[in-house]
């Protein structure tokens, strides 16, 4: 009877994350999808606990240990959680990809260990190679993140050794070769070739992000968080647990579709992510400097500005991780307000990988009350920019930059732009020349079109707003 009801319960779980998902998908209702998939692995959680036994009907032991872990756990999440800066958000996803990578890997290591006391050579295969997928997935997953959370924290630098892709490529070849001979090879040496596959896979996932940089992180923030998804299916198999495995399904799908979204953005292939050396390798080269363009720097004082704005028709804001660092987001809603009670039409350009991770923008606007129809994706308001009178541009540099479109040589050259050069005026906000996230120089800044009003965003902006109402 028990089996029966955890199995509702379970199925109860499935159908909340499957709906909490579908909820994520809109900024108005991912509040409540987030609740609700919660609710589910809550569920989940404490009927596992109190309803699983085993064949010889014996519930689980070491509740002690399992309730310590998770008051623990829910402590330092609740935390953490409370206390992270929206600024360091992506840092704190990273983290928790890691996190999920790392359960993975350890229920993979636990699990062989308990085979490996009785007979190895008695195990199916197929069960072996569900260990292993989750052994070198969710390693890969945890390396990976770790260094992510490092890079985008700023304590870790990029890094691109030589033959960056042809090592890439060769370890993973030695990983999946060894893991073969393991599994299907009869081999007496299983338990070593396990732990060199282990290893080899943690260094691989140091390898794979370590070389990526600028505007590309997004990308492998996203891809990430798929592999997660994927190594907790393998959990799933591995105990036959049916939400464990349409949890680590929906999670490993949506992430890979995000993440194809993403390339797509980037105009980046999704091949050239999995061998490594994406983007960070590429900066600099032989893309242009400031030197290479025509035109010079013009700065606009928070008067003049405020004068331009306050007798435009429309005005469109690009948001950048810049707002988000001078945590500018209520004086930007403010400007915003005031904007309209003129008269004036506003609206927010997003671009797909605007700040450090997908939605970034999104959420930071969301918590400063932004209607969400404001927030305009970038295919759609492209077209919008050649009627607009001003667009303001906010801690946001390469996802504005024309050498996306006209420089080859440049490491974002192909990617999707904000097309705000082609505005009647251009206001951007920034606190000094320094070359944003991919380290490249923009060509914007020279246009006869653009004005530069520098300095923190949130003062910049608290000056304009005062400006503004000054007019009167």
């Amino acid at each position: 009877m028990q089996q029966h009801i955890l199995q509702i319960i379970y199925l109860i779980a499935s159908v909340t994350f499957i709906a909490g998902l579908k909820f994520l998908g809109n900024p108005a209702t991912a509040r409540k999808g987030n609740l609700m998939a919660a609710f589910g692995m809550v569920l989940a959680i404490f009927g596992t606990i109190f309803l699983y036994t085993n064949e010889a009907g014996e519930h689980l032991h070491n509740l002690g240990f399992i309730f310590g872990a998770l008051l623990v756990g829910t402590v330092v999440g609740w935390i953490v959680a409370k206390k992270v800066q929206m600024t360091a958000m992506p840092e704190m996803v990273s983290l928790f990809n890691g996190m999920g990578g790392a359960c993975a890997m350890l229920i993979s290591i636990i699990e062989f260990k308990h085979l490996s006391e009785i007979d190895l050579s008695a195990v199916a295969a197929g069960h072996l190679l569900t260990i292993v997928l989750g052994l070198i997935i969710g390693s890969v997953s945890f390396a990976g993140s770790i260094i992510a959370w490092g890079k985008l924290s700023g304590n870790v630098k990029d890094k691109s050794l030589g033959m960056q892709q042809a090592i890439n490529i060769g370890l993973l070849l030695v990983i999946l070769i060894l893991s073969g001979v393991m599994i299907f090879g009869g081999t007496p040496y299983t338990i070593e070739i396990f732990y060199a596959v282990f290893a080899l896979s943690l260094l691989y996932g140091v390898l794979f992000v370590l070389p990526i940089g600028g505007a590309d992180m997004p990308v492998v923030i996203s891809l990430l968080n798929s592999f997660t998804g994927v190594a907790a299916a393998c959990g799933g198999f591995l105990y036959d647990n049916k939400v464990m495995l349409v949890g680590g399904i929906l999670v490993g799908s949506a992430g890979t579709l995000l993440t194809i979204v993403m390339c797509k953005a980037m105009n980046r292939s999704l091949v050239n992510v999995l061998i490594g050396n994406f983007g960070g390798g590429a900066k600099g080269g032989d893309a242009a400097t400031a030197s290479n363009f025509e035109g010079t720097i013009k700065e606009v004082t928070p008067s003049d500005a405020a004068i331009l704005m306050k007798y435009a028709k429309k005005v469109i804001i690009v948001p950048g991780y810049g707002l988000a660092v001078a945590q500018a987001q209520h004086i930007v809603h403010d400007l915003e307000l005031l904007l309209e009670a003129e008269g004036i039409d506003v609206k927010y350009a997003i671009h797909p990988v605007a700040g450090r991770m997908p939605g970034h923008m999104n959420v930071l606007l969301a918590e400063s009350n932004v209607s969400y129809d404001k927030l305009i994706e970038m295919e759609e308001v492209n077209p919008e920019f050649a009627t607009t009178d001003v667009v303001l541009v906010v801690g946001a540099n390469d996802v504005v930059n024309p050498a996306a479109k006209t420089d080859p040589s440049s490491p974002i050259y192909g990617m999707p732009i904000l097309d705000v050069e082609n505005a009647a005026n251009v206001i951007v906000n920034k606190r000094s020349m320094k070359a944003g996230y991919a380290g490249i120089e923009n060509e914007l800044f020279y246009k006869p079109k653009t004005s530069m009003l520098f300095g923190d965003a949130k003062k910049a902006l608290t000056q304009l707003v005062s400006e503004i109402k000054a007019l009167g």
